[in-house]
């Protein structure tokens, strides 16, 4: 008899996804039209989301690929540059609401950190 244990990982989205998800659309959607014409902060939004679809795309494609496909091998490739973008924009974002340059300096040392060890984890630690 087969083991159909990990099987659901090849459903569809389960209703936790799908609420997260409309609420990630949801709150983009206000935020653009809370926005009002301020293209910097419509494209911020716009490009956040869109580079979190692509995210959990990628990350969905990595768990439902076998071990050692290329398929995988792909998905991971694709992880770190999207969590790098959202990590960037986002402390772009917060440094510039920050109150000194020591501040903003922190957020991005911390941003870059970020970003370095996510590579050194995904590709470094992999090898």
């Amino acid at each position: 008899m087969a083991d159909n244990r990990n099987h659901h990982h090849n459903h569809g989205p389960n209703w936790v996804t799908t609420v997260g998800f409309s609420f990630l659309t949801l709150n983009s959607g206000l935020a653009i039209y809370r926005a009002k014409g301020d293209l910097a902060s419509i494209l911020f939004v716009a490009g956040s989301y869109l580079t979190l679809l692509l995210l959990f795309a990628y990350l969905r494609a990595y768990e439902r690929a076998p071990p050692g496909s290329p398929e995988r091998e792909r998905a991971r490739r694709a992880v770190w540059p999207l969590t790098t973008v959202l990590t960037l924009g986002f402390a772009w974002k917060v440094a510039a609401v920050m109150p000194s340059a020591v501040a903003a300096t922190v957020v991005w040392g911390l941003a870059i950190a970020t970003a370095a060890g996510g590579f050194f984890a995904l590709f470094v630690a992999q090898a």
